[in-house]
């Protein structure tokens, strides 16, 4: 029995193009989430899960696409195969079915591990960019929105008792960034 090939794409932001992912790979279904591979809720993940049958393949440009960690990606290939679809990761090469012998599932396993270590390491080089960039003062951090005066602006008028909503509506920020600077004792 031939079954649907069902195409995952995941994008980390909205601004991020989907289509590179898999394209010029002929699909009958594509299912893509822009969210962070750590979001539990991924709607299309969920809407994948209960939209493959029995001997559908489940087509995915990455490891990494898929899950963030080895724990995720080992279940949700568990479950995929366990319903008797397959599930083909493009990048690594590698396919895992229902059928899959121990040296499939420790393939899985060591490759899964990599790609989780590999994103530790890219997260630790960050943090240590950002940290020298700092020290060199080339990170000044997020660019303040009010001035020092329009923030002391904002001070007088809450503590006079007028309305945060109104104050920042005034200023062209929102309540959260106005309840932001009122906790900010260094402005």
């Amino acid at each position: 029995m031939s079954g649907k090939r069902v195409g995952y794409i995941r994008v980390s932001s909205f601004d991020q193009n989907p289509d590179r992912q898999l394209d010029g790979i002929k699909l009958d279904k594509t299912f893509i989430d822009k969210a962070s591979g750590k979001d539990v809720n991924r709607p299309q993940l969920d809407a994948l899960l209960a939209y493959v049958r029995d001997g559908d393949i489940v087509i995915v440009h990455s490891m990494d696409r898929l899950a963030r960690n080895l724990v995720d990606l080992r279940n949700l290939v568990n479950d995929l195969t366990s319903k008797d679809v397959s599930v083909e990761f493009i990048k690594e090469n590698l396919t895992f079915s229902s059928e899959n012998s121990p040296m499939a599932i420790l393939l899985l396993s060591v490759m899964g591990a990599f790609a989780e270590f590999e994103r530790a390491l890219l997260k630790e080089r960050q943090r240590e960019g950002i940290e020298l960039a700092k020290k060199r003062g080339a990170y000044p951090g997020r660019r303040k929105i009010l001035s020092d005066e329009q923030v002391q602006l904002l001070r007088e008028k809450v503590a006079a008792g007028a309305k945060k909503a109104h104050v920042a509506s005034d200023l062209g920020i929102s309540r959260e960034t106005l309840y932001q600077y009122l906790k900010t004792s260094s402005i």
